[in-house]
């Protein structure tokens, strides 16, 4: 063997993993052509472990075979392959190229950081977070109890975002941390048009992938339409797009709900974020810039950056800080099955859930009021599995990760961790969905009714949800007030009567 073969051969790889997309992250960012290998695996184990929302699974796969064409066009020697698993797909390729040395950037997962570990693999600190989980705990340590506010706040200090300087220290721009209260209008009346946004044309590597894996029998929902970005350069479209018209718009109708708008003027830049295409950072600082320009208000430039570096950033760190044990976290002893409404097995006459899984379908997205108060508030309450919910909402949203799921499921949406997360329940009946959307108007369940045929199942199922967790609520303070109301209720046996019902109906898929 020559000395250049052998060379050649001695080359490390730098494994990079299917949501690390991003030339700039990682080793990957200290190497150069010639002077590494670069392994991408697909896992079959991986695609055939849950049932795949078809553009979920399309985006990751076509994101993968995307950024490795883009790396062969600078000159990398790249290796993207199929295999079983992860580690048969590093065995094989260490087989095939006598590879000794592998590199590889942190994983966005538990259970890949102990993989990684096991192979002998070099592994990188991961720096597509603004706060690494390291840092966070360190931050978290001394303190007795912490919420997202005061990570949010220390954020934007550490970093320098949204600040003005002050006359001792930086203070928050326009006087305040916190335009929540300026961000939760109802939908709007007069009918006004949404930003929107650019569809990509699928390319040879897009219908590459849908001819081998988007017609599978396991599969669900609508086929690819050009949505969501599978590159760098059309993830930047998107933002440059957001920020030019849906940023300004964004903030004051954020948690409503439109049966006929899906996005309104969310972003839907998460799941390029979530895979390496975008950085937070060039996120938050382009909003900041437009907030500069004077081109968007400030209730919507810090509601979307709070997203961004507070609440986001949250949700990673508190997962590693209480992994392995919180997946399994069921204070509540939940267990029912995921109702068939949500998995597109049966239609529902509940308005507001069939608009929301309609959103879903056509799109693997819905936005967060969506989630947590439609689809979170009913499987809460009618006392869903945390686990098989955290499987299917990962299944099905584009931008869906364990990291993401857990702690927005077993946390915010199901208080499945006892309130770790959140200090109370996010449970409500129909009068919010009433208030923050416009489905009620023409269903057939009345959301100010509680029993009946017509009473609405949000309304019905939150006080039998309230009824049947008081004792595990009876020492929080901030349920007080609804325990009170919900021992007042005349009607409550016939209330828990109707409940029965509605149960055995969304079980059914005939609710």
């Amino acid at each position: 063997m020559s000395d250049d073969a052998a060379g050649h051969q001695n080359l490390p790889t730098v494994w990079v993993l299917g949501d690390q997309l991003n030339r700039n992250s990682g080793p990957l960012a200290h190497h150069q052509p010639g002077d590494c290998r670069v392994l991408l695996v697909m896992s079959n184990r991986k695609i055939d472990s849950k049932r795949w929302h078809r553009q979920r699974l399309h985006l990751v796969l076509s994101a993968m075979a995307h950024f490795a064409a883009e790396l062969r066009d600078e000159g990398f020697d790249v290796d993207h392959r199929s295999a079983d698993s992860l580690p048969s797909g590093l065995r094989a390729h260490r087989d095939e190229f006598g590879t000794e040395r592998v590199l590889a950037m942190e994983p966005m997962s538990w259970d890949g950081r102990a993989m990684l570990e096991s192979l002998g693999v070099e592994v990188f600190r991961n720096d597509q977070f603004l706060c690494h989980y390291d840092d966070f705990a360190e931050w978290a340590e001394p303190r007795k109890s912490f919420k997202m506010e005061d990570f949010y706040r220390w954020q934007r200090s550490r970093l320098d975002i949204l600040m003005d300087p002050g006359s001792s220290k930086p203070e928050p721009a326009g006087g305040r941390w916190n335009f929540d209260h300026d961000n939760r209008e109802p939908p709007p009346k007069d009918g006004r048009a949404w930003p929107e946004i650019t569809r990509f044309e699928l390319d040879d590597i897009d219908h590459m992938v849908l001819d081998e894996f988007g017609s599978g029998g396991a599969l669900w929902g609508a086929e690819p339409d050009g949505t969501w970005p599978v590159t760098r350069s059309q993830a930047l479209v998107r933002l440059n797009e957001f920020v030019v018209t849906g940023l300004s718009p964004f903030g004051p109708h954020e948690d409503a709900m439109m049966a006929g708008e899906w996005k309104l003027a969310h972003s839907v830049l998460a799941s390029s974020m979530n895979l390496g295409l975008l950085h937070p950072l060039e996120i938050a600082e382009a909003a900041e810039a437009a907030y500069r320009a004077g081109d968007a208000p400030i209730n919507s430039v810090e509601g979307f950056i709070r997203q961004v570096i507070g609440w986001r950033e949250y949700v990673w760190c508190v997962y590693w800080l209480w992994m392995p044990s919180y997946r399994d976290e069921n204070q509540l002893e939940a267990t029912r099955a995921v109702p068939p409404a949500f998995l597109g097995t049966s239609s529902t006459n509940m308005a507001c859930v069939q608009s929301v899984i309609g959103h879903v379908e056509a799109h693997g997205y819905a936005h967060h009021i969506e989630r947590l108060m439609v689809l979170g508030n009913l499987a809460l309450t009618s006392g869903v599995d945390p686990h098989a919910m955290t499987q299917w909402m990962w299944a099905s949203f584009v931008d869906g990760a364990e990291w993401v799921m857990l702690p927005n499921v077993i946390g915010m949406a199901l208080h499945a961790d006892g309130g770790m997360m959140a200090t109370k329940p996010y449970a409500s009946g129909g009068a919010y969905i009433n208030k923050m959307g416009d489905s009620c108007k023409g269903c057939r369940y009345n959301p100010k009714k509680r029993t009946g045929d017509d009473a609405c199942p949000f309304t019905t199922l939150y006080w039998d949800f309230l009824a049947r967790n008081a004792d595990a609520f009876k020492s929080n303070h901030r349920m007080g007030q609804q325990l009170a109301g919900m021992r007042r209720l005349s009607d409550l046996d016939d209330v828990r009567e109707r409940a029965v019902e509605v149960l055995v109906m969304l079980d059914e898929g005939t609710l």
